[in-house]
């Protein structure tokens, strides 16, 4: 089992939203908060990713209030959590009142942004919606902000202009083929970012290449209705039930079976939100022996019961 590819399926990476800006020195823009945007830009998304790729030019991004990072073509710029950012022609400096809190429409609408000039200049602004409730332990894993210098090279250097092209041509299952665009974008962000961790780095992302906690989590998220144990766990993996618990908690942040019932409400959430399956038969494929206890964590966690979390994201 692949943790990752597995978190991904279940936090649901859905809907994608682009638009195309163009731009001449000197010039800067200010990103509200993601979660400003949601009504108008992916209403029935819980979290908004924000993310830019530099197709031409150089300019500087980063958090608002924070340091800006230089980019240039193909680098991509990631706010995981939504996070109000600046983009500018030069480093810390601000043009006018750029503030803006609504973006404009997908594509093919182009924002302009300085003189009325050669517009040397272009990126492409993206949002990409994910859940983030019961349980998204890759989301709270990454940095507020996630630089990448050519990440749009390689096999993802054609993106931004499949994103144009894909926008304007209005065909039967557009949105659909934008989303799973924006994907693999971000999957090949988080893979860039995870190469680059540390040795001395903490965090879920980290706990994958560890040489214990790895496999502790690929056997949890193979098998989670498995009735696990630490002491069970701790022999798969040919570790002492202490070192596995200390060094699980030290770099995922929460002890191994605290995140395997987190993990399993996660599943239960994600079967509410697409079907019609009964609340009881859901308990019991995430491995819980009784419809009131998996109703009763549930609860705990979401602070909804399952029948009521059904209908809010079903629409009901």
């Amino acid at each position: 089992m692949d943790p990752l590819s597995d978190v991904l399926r279940a936090v649901r990476l859905d809907g994608a939203f682009f638009y195309l800006v163009e731009a001449s020195a000197p010039w800067s823009v200010s990103a509200v908060a993601a979660r400003e945007l949601e009504p108008r830009v992916l209403p029935h998304a819980e979290h908004l990713i924000a993310y830019h790729v530099l197709l031409s030019g150089r300019c500087w991004g980063g958090l608002v209030g924070e340091g800006q990072v230089q980019m240039v073509p193909g680098d991509v710029i990631v706010f995981p959590h939504g996070d109000a950012h600046f983009m500018s022609s030069t480093a810390g400096r601000r043009v006018g009142d750029d503030l803006h809190g609504t973006s404009p429409d997908r594509y093919p609408g182009t924002v302009f942004l300085g003189p009325d000039a050669t517009r040397d200049t272009a990126f492409v602004c993206g949002f990409l919606g994910c859940d983030v409730r019961p349980y998204n332990p890759l989301l709270a894993s990454l940095p507020r902000r996630m630089h990448i210098p050519g990440a749009a090279g390689g096999w993802l250097s054609q993106f931004p202009q499949q994103v144009v092209a894909e926008s304007r041509a209005g065909r039967v299952g557009g949105e659909t083929v934008l989303t799973r665009m924006a994907e693999l974008m971000f999957i090949e962000v988080v893979r860039h970012h995870v190469e680059s961790l540390g040795p001395q780095q903490t965090g879920w992302l980290a706990a994958l290449r560890d040489e214990v906690i790895g496999p502790a989590l690929a056997l949890l998220h193979e098998r989670p209705r498995h009735p696990w144990t630490l002491a069970e766990l701790a022999g798969e993996v040919a570790s002492s039930r202490t070192v596995l618990a200390e060094r699980f908690t030290a770099l995922v942040g929460v002890p191994p079976m605290l995140y395997l019932t987190r993990w399993r409400l996660q599943l239960a959430a994600e079967q509410l939100a697409r079907g019609a399956t009964k609340v009881a038969a859901i308990a019991e494929q995430v491995g819980y022996e009784s419809e009131a206890a998996f109703s009763r964590a549930f609860k705990r966690e979401t602070g909804m019961s399952p029948s009521a979390w059904r209908q809010a994201r079903q629409g009901g």
